[in-house]
C-alpha cells in the first residue's frame, strides 16, 4: 500500500509475509507503522498459537511455541483490538479479558437477532440403543479410498453409539428415518430455508438423496433443485451458495462445515444436526447461521432439529486446551526430553503428551503396522501404551533404552492407510420427539417453574409489579430489564410459546407481558398482534380523526407490535425520526389535545 494510505486491510498470511519474510528489495515493516491493529474473528488464533504449559517452561524453549499469528501481533507497538462472536480461553490469553461484551441473548432482547425455539430431538430406536454386532457376526466394511466393500467376521462384540453414526458406521436406515421425520416437519414450498450439517461429504450425498425421496413421499413431488449439497467437494460450491442466498431454490442446503462461518443467509429458519459437534465454539458458529433477522418472510424464531443428541457431547470453551500443545513435535524429541528432564512434574507432562501422540498414531495402525511396532518395541502397542500411562518415568526410559530405534520408527511410520468404516443394515424406527426445556423435562414443568419465578420475585423486581398491577406505566427500560432477568433465569418468549403450544395444542404468539399476566393473574392469553389490532380499532372508532392523525396512530400500533412499549424516546428515532419525530406528532395532534384538555 501507498505510505499515505490511512487504512490498510490485510490477511494474517499477508502480514506474515510482509513482516517476517520481506522481499529483498523491501524493508521490514517498522514496529510503529500503525496506531491501531484490529483483528476480526480473533478466536481463530487457536489454530495457530501454541502456548507452553507452566511445566513445559522448565524444559522447552518458549520460542518454539510462539506462532506466527502471535508474532505478528507482538511485532507492532500499537493498540490491538480483537473482535469475535465466540471468545475462547486462548482468546483471553492472547488479548486479555474482554473490555466489552455483547452476547447473543442480549442481541435477541434488543431486537437485533432472532431467538430459537427449544431444540427438538428426533429420537430413533437405533439412535437410542446404538448399533450392536455379536462376536463372530459377519460385518460389511467400506474403504472410501478404494470404493470397495469387504466382509469379515468380527472376533469380538462391536457397539457403536449415536455419536459414531455416519463416521464410524454407515447406517442408511437411521438416516432414512431421520429424513422422513424432517420431511414432516419442514415444507420446502414455504418461505424460509433449511441448513443440514452432516458428518462427511459422502454422508451429505446420502442425506440429499434420502431427503428428496422423503419430500416426494410427503408432498407428492418436489423440484430436484430444492435440496442441494454445498460442501468443499461439491461442484461449483460458491455458485450454489450464491443461489441458496439469493434465489428461491435451493430451499435446503446439506453441508459438512463449509457453511459454519461467514455465511449470511437471513432466510434460514431451520438448522438440522445429523453430526456430533464437541466444540461449543463451532456449535455457536453454526447457530449463528440462523440468527439473522428476515422480516420479509415474517421470521420470528428459528428451529433446531437434533438427531444425534448433540448437547450431550458439547464441551465448554474452557475445556478446549489440547493435551499436546504442539501436535507435530517428534517422538524422538519427547523421548530425548524425558531422558534429560529431572523434575518429576515435568516428566509427567512429557509422558502425557507421549501417550496422547501414541494413542492417535495407534488408532490408524493396520495389521502390518502392529507387527512392525511389536518388533521395534518388544511388546504390543497396547502393552507399551499401558506402560507409558501407568509406569514410572524410569520404567519407560528403561524400555526405550532397550529398544533405542522405537522413537525414529514411530516418526517414520506413515499410518494414514485406507480409512474403513462399518456398514450397518440394522433396521430403524422412529421412537419419539423430545423438546429441550433445560432442567425441566416437560412443558408443564417449565410453565410451572415460570409461574413460581414470577410469584417469588413479584415484589423483588419492580417491573413485575408494574406489569401485573399498572401495565400502562411500563417503560421500555423496565421491560428490557425484566426481559434480561427472566432470560437469565431461563425463561424467554420462544420457549414459553413452545411450552404453551405443547401443553394446550394452541399456538398463541403472545408477548412476554401476556405470558406473565396469564401465569400471575390468570388473564386470557391472546395473540399479541390481535390485541394491538383490537386496541387500534377501538381508538380509531372513538373519535373522528384526520387522515394524518390516523396514519400516525397506525404507525404507533405497528411499532408497538415490534417493541411492546413505545415511549417518547422511541418516537424520536428510526422511522418516526424520518417522519419528524415527536415534535411533528405533537403538532399533528395539537387541535385534538386542546379540544380534550391535554397539555400540548
Amino acid at each position: 500500500p501507498e505510505p499515505e494510505t490511512r487504512l490498510h486491510v490485510a490477511t494474517v498470511q499477508g502480514m506474515v509475509k510482509r513482516v517476517l519474510y520481506p522481499a529483498d528489495e523491501g524493508s521490514p515493516i517498522p514496529v510503529d507503522q500503525y496506531d491501531c491493529v484490529i483483528i476480526d474473528e480473533c478466536h481463530r488464533g487457536y489454530n495457530l498459537d501454541r502456548e507452553l504449559s507452566e511445566a513445559e517452561l522448565g524444559f522447552r524453549s518458549e520460542e518454539e511455541y510462539i506462532s506466527t499469528y502471535r508474532r505478528i501481533l507482538d511485532h507492532f507497538d500499537a493498540v490491538r483490538i480483537g473482535l469475535t462472536a465466540t471468545p475462547a480461553l486462548h482468546t483471553t490469553e492472547i488479548f486479555g479479558e474482554p473490555v466489552f461484551q455483547y452476547g447473543y441473548r442480549r442481541a435477541v432482547i434488543d431486537g437485533y437477532l432472532v431467538d430459537h425455539r427449544p431444540p427438538t430431538r428426533i429420537i430413533t430406536e437405533l439412535g437410542e440403543k446404538g448399533i450392536h454386532w455379536e462376536a463372530g457376526e459377519e460385518v460389511a466394511v467400506y474403504s472410501p479410498g478404494k470404493a470397495q466393500l469387504d466382509l469379515f467376521r468380527t472376533p469380538d462384540e462391536i457397539d457403536i453409539e449415536v455419536d459414531g453414526f455416519n463416521t464410524k458406521v454407515i447406517t442408511e436406515p437411521f438416516n432414512r428415518v431421520v429424513c422422513a421425520k424432517l420431511a414432516e416437519l419442514i415444507d420446502p414450498s414455504l418461505d424460509g430455508k433449511t441448513m443440514i450439517f452432516c458428518a462427511t461429504d459422502s454422508h451429505a450425498d446420502m442425506v440429499v438423496q434420502l431427503l428428496k425421496e422423503a419430500f416426494d413421499e410427503v408432498y407428492g413431488s418436489v423440484e430436484d433443485d430444492a435440496v442441494v449439497k454445498i460442501t468443499g467437494a461439491a461442484d461449483k460450491p460458491l455458485e450454489k451458495l450464491r443461489r441458496y442466498k439469493n434465489e428461491r431454490l435451493p430451499k435446503v442446503a446439506v453441508t459438512v462445515d463449509l457453511l459454519t462461518t461467514g455465511i449470511d443467509v437471513p432466510q434460514i429458519v431451520n438448522l438440522v444436526f445429523i453430526r456430533r459437534v464437541r466444540s461449543r465454539i463451532l456449535y455457536e458458529q453454526m447457530l449463528g447461521r440462523a440468527t439473522r433477522l428476515c422480516p420479509e418472510i415474517g421470521k420470528e424464531f428459528f428451529n433446531i432439529y437434533d438427531a444425534v443428541d448433540l448437547y450431550a457431547a458439547l464441551k465448554d470453551w474452557t475445556d478446549m486446551k489440547p493435551v499436546v500443545t504442539r501436535p507435530d513435535i517428534p517422538f524422538a524429541q519427547l523421548v530425548e526430553e524425558l531422558r534429560r528432564v529431572e523434575n518429576e512434574g515435568d516428566r509427567q507432562v512429557i509422558l502425557d503428551q507421549l501417550a496422547a501422540k501414541l494413542q492417535a498414531k495407534k488408532r490408524r495402525f493396520r495389521g502390518e503396522h502392529e507387527e512392525s511396532f511389536t518388533t521395534a518395541a518388544g511388546m504390543s502397542p497396547d502393552a507399551f501404551l499401558r506402560l507409558v500411562r501407568t509406569g514410572s518415568p524410569a520404567k519407560v526410559i528403561e524400555a526405550l533404552d532397550a529398544h533405542p530405534g522405537l522413537p525414529d520408527f514411530l516418526d517414520r511410520l506413515v499410518t494414514g492407510g485406507v480409512r474403513r468404516v462399518l456398514v450397518s443394515d440394522h433396521e430403524d424406527k422412529f421412537a419419539r420427539y423430545e423438546t429441550g426445556y433445560g432442567t425441566a423435562n416437560k412443558p408443564e414443568d417449565y410453565l410451572e417453574g415460570f409461574k413460581k419465578f414470577i410469584t417469588e420475585n413479584a415484589n423483588l423486581i419492580p417491573a413485575l409489579v408494574v406489569v401485573t398491577q399498572r401495565p400502562r406505566e411500563l417503560t421500555r427500560q423496565q421491560l428490557r430489564e425484566l426481559t434480561l432477568k427472566l432470560d437469565e433465569a431461563g425463561y424467554n418468549v420462544s420457549t414459553l410459546r413452545t411450552a404453551w403450544q405443547e401443553m394446550t395444542n394452541q399456538d398463541i404468539a403472545a408477548s412476554l407481558v401476556g405470558f406473565i399476566r396469564q401465569q400471575a393473574l390468570g388473564s386470557s392469553l391472546v395473540p399479541y398482534n390481535d390485541r394491538v389490532d383490537r386496541a387500534l380499532k377501538r381508538v380509531l372508532a372513538a373519535h373522528s380523526w384526520t387522515p394524518p392523525q390516523r396514519t400516525w396512530l397506525e404507525r404507533i400500533a405497528k411499532q408497538i407490535k415490534l417493541e411492546t412499549v413505545v415511549d417518547r424516546e422511541a418516537l424520536d428515532r428510526g422511522e418516526f425520526k424520518t417522519q419528524g419525530g415527536f415534535k411533528r406528532l405533537n403538532k399533528v395532534f395539537e387541535d385534538f389535545a386542546r379540544h380534550h384538555g391535554f397539555e400540548v
